[in-house]
């Protein structure tokens, strides 16, 4: 199942995928409303298999003609992974490590796919970062690698834009990576069913303008989805909600020369195989 979270004259709906592709749905407040994706997830896989029954038998929604919200609007905890790839380690100056690089999204970084991304006055060294993220939708601590996956509800994409001369303004990476509406996520919430366990050997691709600059397979990642859960579970309880923002493979702006940074104007789309493409412009503030 895809779910698509969407607004339309004021009024928010959910949608999901019927099994010819097209998209029906519901808005809050119509008979039948299942709740809100963020509801839904925590409730577990049932209340998504219910909600997807009652919302194939509402209306059509074409996706090109409402507003795209990310997935989830109040994830309980954003975990992103730096230097995930291997190669974008290297290309970035790093040693590959051997302890998953962690840091936090807040909330008001996010937005849904066709929405610009912002590029703030403070800086024009605004980068791409296409990254697989995979959503928790059973609570757990102290979780084995071997049960890490049952933990997983489903998968969606994320755009980890990152604001380079900020990022770099301190050991920690937080406000480089936290300006407003420079986390783009979405299109879909994709049921874990539909994609290979843990989402490995999906082909990533981040394209600028219509020119590839990131391109990859998951199976390169350090740490797999499942490694990076029972890891962190040893600290942190997590949640039905949170998301894990895996990493990005090499390719990115910073490192190139000389540097690709996104400007007003500017379109990147990521891809993952399985998953869908998010799309979004880039925006001056």
């Amino acid at each position: 199942m895809r779910f698509a979270v969407f607004s339309s004259e004021g009024r928010e709906g959910l949608a999901v995928a019927a099994p010819g592709g097209e998209f029906h749905g519901l808005f809050s407040g119509d008979a039948g409303y299942p709740g809100s994706l963020d509801s839904l997830v925590r409730k577990g896989r049932s209340a998504l298999d219910a909600a997807a029954v009652v919302l194939q038998k509402g209306f059509a929604v074409d996706l090109n003609e409402v507003t795209l919200h990310p997935p989830l609007s109040a994830p309980g905890k954003i975990i992103c992974v730096g230097l995930n790839y291997v190669d974008h380690s290297i290309e970035s100056g790093f040693v590959v490590p051997d302890y998953p690089t962690i840091f936090t999204r807040f909330t008001s970084s996010l937005l849904g796919a066709g929405a610009p991304i912002i590029r703030p006055t403070v800086s024009i060294q605004l980068d791409y970062e296409g990254e697989m993220v995979a959503v928790i939708g059973v609570a757990g601590r102290h979780i084995a690698e071997q049960d890490a996956l049952d933990h997983v509800i489903g998968y969606s994409i994320f755009n980890d834009a990152s604001v380079r001369d900020y990022q770099k303004k301190s050991p920690q990476w937080t406000i480089g990576k936290n300006f407003d509406n420079t986390g783009a996520f979405g299109p879909y919430l994709v049921t874990a069913d539909e994609v290979s366990p843990g989402g490995k050997g999906l082909h990533i691709q981040t394209r600028l303008n219509g020119t590839v600059v990131q391109d990859a397979s998951t199976d390169d990642m350090v740490f797999s989805v499942a490694r990076l859960i029972s890891i962190l579970s040893e600290a942190i309880t997590l949640s039905p909600g949170d998301i894990f923002v895996t990493g990005t493979p090499a390719g990115v702006g910073m490192a190139r020369k000389p540097p690709l940074f996104m400007k007003h104007g500017d379109n990147c789309e990521v891809e993952i195989e399985g998953i869908g493409i998010l799309r979004n412009t880039v925006q001056d503030e």
